[in-house]
């Protein structure tokens, strides 16, 4: 117990804690207050009518969730197979993933569901999903096709863990796990009978992040290596930044090669969501977290964070390159940075550059 209360105190003292608690609880009122003005001066939620039809055609649309076997991916999962769609799941743990299938069939008896076990921090694994995927969707004699994509998984790590490539673990894991992945199934996604989408899920905590120019070790975190304390709270913020340009420029280059907007992109925002990401910070430190949002009303549980993850999913294609936040259809504006295009445009060269090496490196190793 004294180990846990040094470890508390030690985390209260440093900066990182003081970001998270007045930076990001800033970044979230801010979220808040526009949806507050939308509501006073009467603007209206988008709506949603269903871009993707689960009820038409013979078979269900197929819809992958990384990160599904907790927090909000499972409450997304549970929502969508609820809805209609044949939901193939994707995490880490074989164990986690079996329980969580019997947990949807026990709810929903006519879900439809299949799991992968993958790490979205590691490009081989990821490659070797998509294989896996290709060859189910053949074996099982589906279209070969996918009609959505949510990019949920996502971790706060406290310490610095280089994956296998070389890069930061959780910018691996929330920024270029989910751009690789989206890059990789893009084939699928077009090739889908009906209008397809991507889904990001990011962060208000974004707000608290800024840059001014991107490059390959900023991209790929190994410039963080060399701070003497990992500045978690910071790259957290930065690898939901990422993702977001990542969004919008994704959006605007499927609209300058493809005019009848086949597929879409959509940054689906939860807000703040009591799960186990901050598991990795002192448990003391987390229950009062907790505990403070709450308080202010601003404590949402799975269900409610994965309402914006399912109004994104679901709404017309015209709403592509929007911003879900607070359930209801309602969308808001992110931060003036995120929608820099300059930036957006250097950061997803930069990734396509890295794509482009990771890709030739497994393909030699594997002749």
């Amino acid at each position: 117990m004294m180990k846990e209360v040094k470890e508390a105190f030690c985390f209260v003292c440093s900066s990182e804690c003081w970001r998270m608690v007045l930076f990001w609880s800033i970044a979230l009122v801010s979220s808040y207050l526009q949806l507050l003005r939308a509501r006073v001066f009467g603007s209206k939620a988008t709506p949603i009518s269903c871009s993707i039809n689960p009820h038409n055609g013979s078979s269900r649309p197929i819809c992958v969730i990384t990160g599904a076997t907790s927090g909000i991916g499972k409450a997304t999962a549970f929502a969508l197979a609820e809805k209609g769609f044949y939901v193939v799941l994707v995490g880490r743990s074989s164990q986690l993933l079996s329980e969580t299938l019997k947990e949807i069939k026990n709810k929903n008896k006519d879900a439809q569901l299949k799991s992968f076990e993958a790490d979205i921090s590691s490009f081989e694994s990821i490659f070797k999903f998509k294989n896996s995927l290709e060859q189910w969707l053949s074996d099982s004699e589906l279209h070969p096709s996918i009609q959505l994509l949510v990019n949920n998984a996502g971790i706060l790590a406290t310490s610095s863990r280089p994956t296998i490539d070389g890069y930061d673990r959780m910018i691996a894991t929330n920024y270029i796990g989910p751009f690789s992945l989206t890059k990789l199934l893009l084939p699928l996604l077009k090739n889908s009978y009906v209008p397809s989408r991507v889904v990001n899920v990011t962060s208000f905590t974004h707000r608290s992040a800024f840059i001014q120019k991107f490059n390959k070790d900023s991209v790929t975190g190994v410039c963080f290596s060399t701070s003497n304390q990992y500045p978690c709270a910071r790259i957290y913020e930065y690898s939901k930044l990422c993702l977001l340009l990542f969004s919008y420029e994704l959006h605007r280059q499927l609209r300058l090669l493809d005019d009848s907007r086949h597929v879409s992109v959509i940054a689906a925002d939860p807000g703040f969501v009591k799960t186990n990401i901050m598991r990795e910070l002192p448990c003391y430190i987390t229950s009062m977290v907790f505990l403070g949002f709450r308080i202010l009303g601003l404590l949402q549980s799975p269900d409610d964070g994965a309402e914006s993850i399912i109004d994104a999913a679901l709404s017309t294609w015209e709403t592509s390159g929007a911003y879900y936040f607070g359930g209801k259809g309602r969308t808001i504006e992110s931060s003036q940075v995120s929608r820099d295009p300059r930036l957006a445009k250097q950061l997803w060269e930069i990734s396509c550059d890295l794509f482009n090496d990771l890709h030739l490196h497994l393909l030699h190793q594997n002749n």
